[in-house]
């Protein structure tokens, strides 16, 4: 079985990205192919990004407030180049409402502060563990 390969991405203004490196860093230790891409990364960025790679999933993390907006562009891209199949899961200061609104539109999971990153490691290992199973 291949690895599990995952995109952290920061998109959007927001700085602060000292979260996604642990979690790009627990899921590496773990035994995950992350590639990181930085801060300030557009949607179509991201999306190419993920596509080029052959990723199975695509890890945002959004503290900018900008979640509703951000996460809806990755999916709607995804849906237009067909690769619907990759997963986006994603975490930061995320309202519970939205969070219900991320996950109709399509968002697998959403990690919260105070997530530990043995959750989102064995979340990521548990999800995309049995979809590689399948390919």
């Amino acid at each position: 079985m291949s690895s599990i390969r995952v995109i952290v991405a920061k998109p959007g203004l927001d700085g602060h990205d000292r979260g996604a490196k642990v979690v790009a860093r627990a899921l590496r230790d773990a035994g995950v192919e992350v590639i990181y891409t930085g801060l300030h990364q557009t949607p179509e960025q991201i999306v190419a990004a993920a596509l080029q790679e052959d990723a199975d999933a695509i890890g945002l993390s959004v503290l900018s407030g900008a979640h509703m907006t951000q996460f809806a562009r990755v999916l709607e891209l995804l849906k237009e180049r067909g690769a619907e199949d990759i997963v986006v899961f994603g975490g930061g200061i995320i309202p519970d409402a939205d969070i219900a609104e991320l996950e109709r539109m399509g968002v697998a999971k959403l990690f919260t502060p105070g997530a530990t990153t043995t959750e989102i490691v064995e979340w990521v290992k548990s999800a995309l563990g049995s979809s590689k199973a399948a390919h």
